[in-house]
């Protein structure tokens, strides 16, 4: 190099400056807002609507078994609802370790068109919205494999008679991210990591026996996971 040539340095941004969301959770909201912004057509209208700003409706969340994991309702709007569950904008079910966001794999929606403009007050709309969510809940349980999901509570008793409307459903995991999530050795650890969050919280507060139920499906969940990796992994210990 001539004598008195400056070398030029060139340093990369360090990356705790990026105001970049991780990958993970970028492709979450991404895939996440692409279904709650899918048009559907208002049956009683005739015209468009996107699908997470129907207001009434009832929800259901499936890991990456299609196994159905929660259900809740909403008279909020789907959109507000569910991303307050995934998006970490917290709700009782995530505080309290119920459910982990990591888990969903799939939601499937079942919006209330004809409920739109009612108070929150309205009774007949809330029994409908009620009635719903048990159709719902009891459809979940009886395809659980488990024959439980991981609501604390069961959805009240229905006071009247509900026709299961039209269900959109979307994956909100891209292929990307399932790759890193779905491996079995992951999800075992997530899930152990879970139940042991959920188990601080029952040793540390006076808590119903709904929560308690929860840790139990929880467990068993995580030995049928663990059962089946057992049976389907072959011998690859590290060398010492």
């Amino acid at each position: 190099m001539p004598a008195g040539e400056e070398i030029l340095v060139t340093t990369s941004v360090p990356t705790d400056y990026t105001n970049e969301l991780p990958f993970e959770t970028s492709e979450l909201r991404r895939l996440l807002d692409d279904f709650l912004n899918l048009d559907v057509i208002n049956p009683l209208t005739g015209h468009n609507s996107k699908v997470g700003n129907y207001t009434w409706g009832v929800y259901s969340f499936y890991d990456y078994d299609n196994e159905p994991i929660y259900v809740g309702q909403t008279k909020e709007s789907l959109r507000t609802r569910i991303r307050r569950h995934l998006t970490n904008q917290r709700t009782d079910a995530v505080a309290m370790n119920v459910l982990d966001p990591f888990e969903v794999y799939k939601i499937v929606v079942y919006p209330l068109p004809a409920l739109e403009g009612k108070t929150g007050k309205d009774r007949e709309a809330k029994n409908l919205l009620d009635a719903l969510e048990h159709r719902i809940y009891s459809q979940a349980i009886q395809n659980s494999k488990f024959g439980a999901i991981l609501n604390e509570k069961e959805p009240p008793i229905p006071q009247v008679e509900i026709d299961i409307p039209d269900k959109f459903e979307g994956i909100i995991v891209s292929d990307e991210v399932k790759k890193i999530r779905e491996h079995p050795d992951i999800r075992i650890a997530r899930r152990s990591q879970t139940i042991s969050r959920l188990a601080q919280v029952i040793s540390e507060r006076k808590v119903q026996k709904g929560l308690r139920k929860v840790l139990l499906i929880q467990a068993k969940r995580l030995e049928w996971l663990a059962e089946r990796r057992l049976h389907s992994s072959t011998d690859t210990a590290d060398p010492d």
